[in-house]
């Protein structure tokens, strides 16, 4: 990311297993009708703080969920759903076997990875999945590519990772960051808001 280059982070609306605490990772949940309302509000407060909105890029992880939030705060902001781009490298972590599962339900069905991630966030990765090292190798290649502001539906995870690229953030504190889906996280390098 540029110096200079502020971007405004959207971590998708609700999903009835965001609701849940059930693991999504990769999985296509849509939005819920309060994930549907979360995007509406994210889109009016990029509107009333963004009078240049329309000329900012508009990128997004190609998973549903993030798509429809993003056509959401289009509409919001008086855009045509067109001109967004989506990425690979926006996609949420992957939580390999964990997908699908209730995040209370874990410490029955896989003490062992429960007890490895409480010791090691960063560097645990589930089976089948990416660890919080690999995501924000993913992702900082994302971040290369970023020139000038740009508005992001993107994932939690995504979130947490692009934070840690962008402010100083010790990396054993990246995965425990607050992650909210009505706010919109406003980055600029060494510096964090919400909106």
């Amino acid at each position: 990311m540029k110096p200079g280059v502020t971007l405004y982070f959207v971590r998708h609306g609700e999903t009835d297993w965001n609701a849940q605490a059930r693991y999504q990772g990769q999985v296509d949940i849509p939005l819920n009708d309060k994930g549907r309302g979360q995007a509406r509000r994210n889109g009016l407060t990029l509107k009333a703080a963004l009078p240049n909105a329309a000329d900012l890029d508009y990128i997004a992880s190609p998973l549903g969920r993030t798509r429809e939030t993003m056509d959401i705060m289009r509409d919001a902001l008086g855009l045509p759903r067109d001109g967004v781009r989506y990425d690979d490298r926006l996609r949420e972590m992957n939580y390999g076997h964990w997908e699908g599962q209730f995040a209370a339900d874990l410490p029955k069905t896989d003490p062992e990875g429960v007890a490895e991630r409480a010791r090691n966030w960063w560097h645990w990765r589930p089976q089948g999945g990416e660890s919080y090292e690999d995501l924000t190798l993913r992702v900082s290649g994302w971040l290369d590519t970023i020139e000038r502001d740009t508005i992001v539906a993107s994932h939690g995870g995504v979130s947490r990772a692009v934070r840690g690229c962008v402010v100083p953030v010790p990396r054993e504190n990246v995965p425990s960051l607050a992650v909210h889906q009505d706010r919109i996280l406003v980055l600029r390098r060494g510096f964090m808001d919400w909106l």
